[in-house]
């Protein structure tokens, strides 16, 4: 196989990233400078790390349609369970996925609240003690819970911001879940999705009501 040149490198490389991604991509660029003088391979390999982490904080561009709740993430449907009057739906984002989070509608944002919590499996019941942050839409709450590796919850927005579906309303840097809880007025019969099926954030219909 032909190495790779710059110019394709390049191409392969994202141009828009989430903010966290010079925070984790700087250290192991600035290694490689001079480790691939005194130690070539282990430079190869911190210059690898750094594009790594360039595309796994990339941030493409989302169209999002103009009715219905769509996906939070970018993954595969984890969640679909009532709880009490209201129907959660979770997706979650594996490392191949785009870890932004997006809106599932319309909104005003009532409140942000962090919860300390464990760092287990993302896809595991125990997740739901796990470390998250919701944000309270009134109508309709958004989570993004950390998982095993997901150490950093970084939401965009606070209480008072207004939300347009599709929006960017923050990211989990290495990880895990997002969930939406729906309004009361939807129902199972509502979902436009099933579990296990892949969604992208800011466009996939996960709920409408006719």
């Amino acid at each position: 196989m032909a190495p790779l040149s710059p110019r394709r490198v390049a191409a392969a490389v994202p141009r828009q990233f989430a903010p966290s991604a010079r925070r984790y991509a700087l250290p192991p660029a600035l290694l490689a400078v001079p480790l691939s003088v005194l130690v070539p391979p282990v430079g190869l390999l911190c210059v690898a790390v750094a594009l790594f982490v360039l595309w796994f904080f990339r941030d493409p561009d989302r169209t999002a349609p103009e009715s219905g709740f769509v996906s939070p993430a970018d993954g595969r449907v984890s969640v679909v369970r009532r709880e009490g009057d209201r129907v959660r739906v979770g997706v979650f984002m594996n490392v191949t996925d785009v870890h932004v989070n997006r809106a599932p509608a319309d909104a005003d944002v009532e409140s942000v609240t962090h919860r300390p919590g464990a760092h287990r499996p993302a896809f595991s019941k125990d997740s739901e003690r796990n470390e998250r942050v919701d944000v309270d839409c009134g109508e309709f709450e958004i989570s993004l819970i950390a998982g095993a590796f997901a150490r950093r919850i970084h939401p965009y927005v606070e209480e008072g911001t207004t939300l347009e579906r599709g929006q960017r309303v923050g990211h989990i840097a290495f990880g895990s879940r997002a969930d939406v809880l729906l309004p009361e007025r939807f129902d199972a019969t509502d979902l436009c999705v099933e579990k296990g099926q892949r969604v992208r954030a800011g466009e996939t219909v996960v709920a409408r009501q006719s």
